[in-house]
């Protein structure tokens, strides 16, 4: 693979960093579907979901972490596995991750109108047509679309500006979470909790395949490496501390919505804004639930075209994607053909409704899982292979971590596959995930002829 350092701007600091990576994986699903993860598993199995979830990308976190701050180049996981896996394997990891990110940009494009609804129910401007019996209304693309050009817009200016657009915004979610949990310490009830266990339990399961999709976000930090301005020993660190954050944030904001609404609320669209407006007895306490998801929505959109333009850049290294994908801006040194190729399909997306939400958090679960499960094989053959590679970084027993996320990965594989009562949906989830393998498999065989 050819060298790429010292060609992004080197300019983000910790505060930054830790921004990017706890505001990629605080989306807008915190207040989206927190009311169907309570109702499907039960406030403590949320919780179970969630610390399950989290210890098994926690082993595999770690093994990003080693890696991120052993080899601090743009694209990540490309770039682990191609050093310790070859081309061939480099590539069907690193498509099911930009699968993953691209699935996460095109999925905010639709959540944005639906937030926005919420504050303003005049957005709806009438229904261009119907997918899957999920209306398609003119008002709902046309603020998806203007989202998803702002965002190109920010992304194509700079590592820079993106980066303060991530703090500005990080520090309103967190206003906004805070509102919820003092509002729940002070009104909550343990008894509206109830049930704590979902009967049947195995609702646990509905919710644990999703964890993989709320808690991708950690591994841009690997991905925007070489435009972080700090010693590669805390790359590592800020991103083990990041993915903590983010599961405790998605369990605390779990059990206070648990504890404001009874079960029979719980299915409403916005349970978390209904649970805040409880706890404060004021729609402005809703509202302003509605404007940190907003901001959850702006944050983790941010850092995916972030992620997915720097994977595409890396793709491009390595002879996967052409040329052009490769390319820096002369002015503000982002792979901007990466960009606006995001920023396009982001645009495509609110043409298709609401009801492909729930499909792109399963199938990017399913493509992110794939890519966890690498990562964790790379790092074990770069220690046997590479002893002597610097990593500043170190994880202490190495195989056991190693070993135990692959293990653990295998397994959260397993749930989206069928015969599992959390298997992803047919026809239409299977459906995508074909379409991306059938696409991948063009461009490589292209590849291997040229």
């Amino acid at each position: 693979m050819a060298e790429s350092h010292d060609r992004f701007a080197r300019v983000l600091k910790a505060r930054a960093v830790l921004a990017l990576s706890f505001g990629a994986m605080i989306g807008w699903s915190w207040v989206l579907m927190t009311g169907h993860w309570v109702e499907n598993a039960g406030s403590v199995g949320t919780l179970m979901a969630f610390a399950g979830g989290g210890l098994v990308i926690g082993f595999i976190g770690l093994t990003y972490a080693e890696l991120a701050s052993a080899m601090p180049r743009a694209g990540g996981e490309h770039v682990y596995t191609h050093a310790a896996l070859g081309a061939n394997w480099s590539f069907v990891c690193t498509w099911a991750l930009l699968m993953a990110y691209a699935t996460v940009c095109v999925f905010e494009s639709v959540a944005l109108p639906t937030a926005v609804e919420y504050l303003y129910p005049g957005i709806r401007l009438g229904t261009l047509w119907t997918v899957v019996g999920a209306p398609v209304d003119l008002g709902f693309v046309l603020v998806g679309v203007l989202g998803a050009v702002a965002m190109t817009v920010v992304n194509y200016l700079g590592i820079r500006t993106a980066g303060r657009v991530q703090m500005v915004v990080t520090v309103a979610i967190v206003a906004a979470g805070l509102l919820l949990f003092v509002g729940a310490l002070g009104n909550g009830s343990f008894e509206t909790a109830r049930p704590l266990i979902a009967d049947p339990a195995i609702g646990i399961l509905t919710v644990v395949i999703m964890v993989p999709a709320m808690l991708v976000g950690f591994d841009v930090l690997p991905q925007s490496a070489e435009e972080i301005d700090l010693p590669a020993r805390r790359i590592g660190i800020l991103l083990a501390v990041s993915l903590v954050l983010a599961v405790l944030w998605y369990a605390g904001v779990s059990f206070a919505v648990a504890s404001a609404i009874p079960k029979a609320a719980l299915g409403e669209v916005m349970a978390t804004a209904d649970a805040a407006t409880a706890l404060w007895n004021g729609p402005w306490a809703g509202s302003a639930l509605i404007v940190g998801g907003i901001g959850g929505i702006l944050t983790s959109w941010n850092a995916f075209i972030i992620g997915g333009s720097r994977v595409m850049f890396a793709l491009a290294e390595s002879g996967a994607l052409p040329a052009s994908f490769g390319k820096l801006h002369p002015r503000y040194r982002t792979p901007y053909v990466a960009i606006l190729v995001l920023g396009l399909l982001s645009c495509i997306s609110p043409f298709f409704g609401r009801t492909i939400l729930v499909w792109l958090i399963n199938t990017g679960s399913l493509a992110v899982v794939v890519a966890y499960v690498f990562v964790p094989i790379a790092f074990l053959v770069l220690r046997k292979q590479q002893p002597q590679l610097p990593r500043p970084f170190r994880v202490r027993a190495p195989r056991l971590v190693g070993w135990t996320a692959i293990l653990l990965g295998c397994a959260l594989l397993c749930l989206y596959l069928p015969g599992s009562p959390s298997a992803l949906a047919w026809p239409y989830e299977w459906v995508i995930v074909a379409g991306w393998g059938i696409v991948g498999a063009g461009i490589w065989v292209r590849r291997v002829r040229r």
